[in-house]
């Protein structure tokens, strides 16, 4: 304990010097407007962001892509509550009631309980942040070959059973995903595969430019496709946080901050799923319950803590698992393996101190959406008011430029719009991408680790299935896909009410 509050304190010291500072300043607003915009998500800014920071020192790089996921997810709210446009998907929730108090005249109240929940909910997930991260090292310090494969599986699953209505699409994308991370050399052997004689194809896709296309250019497509008039925007009262709206409803804001940290810790589900699951609690234990969807401060205060409390919570399974739990937290994971740091089991091992610097740069991006979500209030409206057709072409200039820094390849370019396409053309037919960008993440996970146990097994698949941990992994992968088909579920709802009855 007294180890981590050390390392803590050195963390928060070396990052809290002036150019650091600066840089936190810079991107946080970044984040903020990115997540402010309509068609910008936070993943795409993460994405486009990785691509500009890889001159920079690997901590400082890293800090850069947090503070710009943080003030992502945060800034999406300031659209929702003035637009009724989510900023991000994340948001969504958000336009219940903050566009409904805005109609009110109460535009900069809803921003003060947006700034608040958002504040408030961070603090909580970075508490078990620092909580969870070293004991789930630990115990997957148990893991072998055999448990890891399981978990990329599973990874994939949940990401495609809880994203989207239909969970079938959720697990095709994903395992067209996995396809697409086995193409080109295999890791272990050096083996070509799907490559037909190419070159190109041999090296594999490249992470990044398959992510900035995927999101980034697709994105580009989508909004580009679809003509929407500008909105008017609602004046804004005095937009200062009130004490009394977190005291009042304290017990929300708990609430929210817990399951929005624990829906952020399950992998591939994310920031939205958080906003809703925060919501409907809210609403359920609530004494006020009608108000919600018609401009309730409490309902708008649970959807704005439980988005924001699950970015730390999906940075918790990326550290102690290299599973990311949301599709900006894949991104950010891509970018920390670019940068020479690797999460998993071993990092409390070979480096304990980036563990609590992820801390830290946690702490300084709250601290940064705090200080522009009180004083960038009205100059925000003005970049609110900048047509779709002018910014979704510098957009289209950040995405190619990114995917080609990289490492300065003309096929990356091509991937990139490649990806684009697809990812437009699945969105068009309700395809959700996070299940797609989790299976090029954890398919190298998956296929070294499924080699590796075959290897040490001499082609046996029974370890998969009776070691312990491996075996209990395999029931959450089962039950998981069970419960997703419509009659099981059912079925297990009933059974569930007949026992609480009896």
């Amino acid at each position: 304990m007294l180890d981590g509050l050390a390392l803590f304190g050195s963390s928060i010291a070396r990052f809290g010097e002036p150019m650091t500072l600066l840089h936190i300043a810079v991107a946080s607003f970044l984040g903020l407007v990115i997540g402010a915009l309509p068609g910008l998500t936070a993943t795409m800014g993460v994405a486009l962001l990785t691509t500009l920071t890889l001159k920079l020192p690997p901590d400082l790089a890293i800090l850069v892509l947090i503070c710009t996921y943080v003030g992502a997810i945060y800034g999406g709210s300031r659209s929702a509550i003035l637009l009724n446009i989510p900023g991000t998907p994340a948001n969504a929730a958000a336009c219940l009631d903050g566009y409904a108090l805005a109609r009110q005249g109460l535009a900069g109240r809803a921003m003060g309980i947006s700034t608040t929940g958002s504040v408030m909910g961070t603090l909580i997930g970075i508490f078990f942040l620092a909580l969870f991260t070293p004991v789930l090292g630990e115990i997957a310090l148990k893991f072998g070959a055999y448990e890891f494969f399981w978990l990329a599986v599973f990874g994939v699953i949940i990401s495609g059973n809880l994203t989207g209505d239909d969970p079938l699409k959720g697990w095709l994308v994903g395992f067209l995903g996995l396809f697409v991370a086995s193409i080109g050399q295999d890791a272990i052997h050096a083996y070509e595969r799907f490559s037909f004689g190419n070159r190109d194809l041999a090296g594999g896709f490249q992470l990044i430019p398959a992510l900035v296309g995927a999101f980034g250019f697709a994105e580009v497509l989508s909004v580009l496709s679809e003509k929407v008039a500008r909105p008017a925007i609602h004046a804004v009262d005095s937009y200062l946080p009130r004490i009394r709206d977190v005291l009042r409803y304290w017990r929300t804001v708990i609430r929210s901050g817990l399951i929005g940290t624990f829906i952020g810790i399950v992998p591939g589900v994310g920031e939205d799923v958080a906003s809703w699951s925060s919501y409907a609690a809210a609403r359920r234990a609530s004494k006020e319950a009608d108000k919600f969807g018609k401009g309730s401060v409490e309902g708008l205060m649970a959807a704005e803590t439980g988005d924001n409390a699950c970015v730390p919570g999906a940075i918790i399974p990326v550290l102690a698992l290299a599973v990311p739990g949301s599709a900006p937290a894949a991104v950010l994971m891509a970018a920390m393996i670019i940068h020479g740091v690797q999460p998993g089991p071993l990092i409390m091992v070979q480096n304990p101190q980036f563990v609590y610097d992820v801390v830290a740069m946690m702490m300084y991006a709250t601290l940064g959406i705090l200080v522009f979500g009180l004083v960038m209030v009205r100059p925000l409206i003005k970049i609110l008011q900048v047509p779709r057709d002018v910014i979704m072409p510098i957009v289209f200039v950040l995405c190619v430029i990114g995917a080609f820094a990289i490492a300065q390849r003309l096929f990356d370019i091509w991937t990139m719009l490649g990806f684009g396409v697809v990812g437009y053309i699945l969105r068009r037919f309700n395809y959700p991408m996070a299940p797609f960008v989790l299976g090029i993440v954890l398919g190298d996970l998956l296929d070294k680790n499924l080699r590796r146990g075959l290897v040490i097994s001499d082609g046996d698949l029974t370890p998969f299935f009776v070691r312990p941990i491996s075996a209990l992994m395999f029931a959450v992968c089962l039950i998981t896909i069970l419960l997703a088909i419509p009659a099981v579920n059912d079925w297990a709802r009933q059974a569930w009410a007949r026992v609480r009855t009896s």
